[in-house]
């Protein structure tokens, strides 16, 4: 090691739409905030970063714009992508002096080699020594523990806020895939277009989101196998935990008033049915185009599901009914990419 490598770092990053994460090495994982960013519109300086920008989300009077720098996985906005990063990369490093960093950034399997080259400059633009560009899919697989530089075959679904990655790998490599610009963030979109529609409630996605999050399923299944659970054991917080209703407030679309409402999981479910098809239809494409052995494999290990989207309740249990094929949660989906670049970073 030579004297100027003490001053250098290795660090992974997972720039999601919806969340970026910050790995460092023999640190873990030190920043994990909404890639949001809040500017002035007349000054286009930042006024707000990560978890306090969100707040801002549908909050922000007209001097203030609350945005996300990147949609679908990819840079929609440079300058405030550069900013954003620069700003969680000085968060992670404490913002030493004299610090240079080797970066590893996850991008989708799909982008093009001009968003590759954009996402290469933000780095080297936010003070990086060196950068290396994995996908997304291949990082999610090694952080969710699979063995991928065997010759067997593994499938992992990585499902985040803009894009759904989906790769089957073996010896080391992606050997089919597929990205969706279709993820988390359309299911956001599709439950607040259902409450406008259904019930002439104008809401936020920050709201949409929530109720995803709380009452949002992909198999009724799910709900009834753990009602019934909690009804042989006599558990009502578990009654409680898998609760089918949400109250919601919104404004009334006719009068402008505010308004509540009760949203049931049948409903929700009704909300992204479109969003989830699309994605198994996705999942079903790529096993149609895995060679005969890797598919053995497929069969024999199942799939993996990572990212904040295998938090969908019962999404395990659908994608086995229409696939035939085991489904596995990570351990960790939210963490799993991040956790990826960083293992990819600290083997260079």
């Amino acid at each position: 090691m030579g004297f100027f490598d003490i001053f250098t770092q290795k660090i992974g990053i997972d720039l999601g739409t919806s969340n970026t994460l910050v790995y460092v090495s023999n640190k873990g994982i030190i920043v994990n905030e909404p890639s949001v960013v809040a500017i002035n519109v007349s000054s286009n300086e930042v006024c707000a970063v990560g978890e306090s920008a969100k707040a801002m989300l549908d909050r922000t009077p007209k001097t203030i714009s609350a945005i996300r720098p990147l949609q679908n996985g990819v840079i929609a906005d440079f300058e405030i992508t550069r900013a954003m990063i620069k700003y969680f990369i000085d968060k992670a490093l404490n913002k030493r002096r004299f610090t240079k960093s080797n970066i590893v950034i996850c991008v989708p399997v799909g982008v093009t080699s001009i968003e590759r080259r954009a996402v290469e400059e933000v780095a080297y633009d936010s003070g990086a020594k060196k950068v290396k560009l994995v996908e997304e899919p291949m990082a999610a697989a090694i952080g969710a523990g699979l063995n991928v530089d065997q010759p067997i075959g593994n499938m992992i679904i990585d499902i985040g806020g803009g894009t759904t990655e989906i790769a089957v790998i073996s010896l080391g490599g992606i050997v089919v895939s597929d990205s969706l610009r279709i993820a988390g963030d359309d299911m956001d979109v599709n439950i607040k277009d259902y409450i406008k529609l259904k019930y002439k409630m104008e809401i936020g996605l920050v709201t949409a989101e929530k109720i995803k999050m709380t009452i949002g399923n992909a198999s009724k299944k799910f709900y009834a196998l753990n009602y019934n659970e909690s009804e042989e054991n006599g558990d009502d917080k578990s009654k409680r935990e898998y609760s089918q209703e949400m109250k919601i407030r919104g404004r009334d679309i006719v009068s402008g008033l505010p308004l509540n409402i009760t949203v049931t999981s049948d409903e929700i479910r009704e909300a992204i049915t479109e969003t989830i098809n699309n994605i198994v239809n996705a999942i079903k494409r790529v096993l149609e185009k895995t060679p005969p052995e890797l598919s053995s494999d497929i069969y024999s290990n199942g799939i993996y599901l990572s990212g904040g989207g295998a938090l969908l309740k019962g999404l395990d249990i659908y994608i086995e009914k229409e696939t035939g094929l085991k489904v596995f949660i990570a351990e960790n989906p939210l963490n799993s990419v991040a956790l990826g670049a960083g293992k990819i970073c600290e083997s260079l």
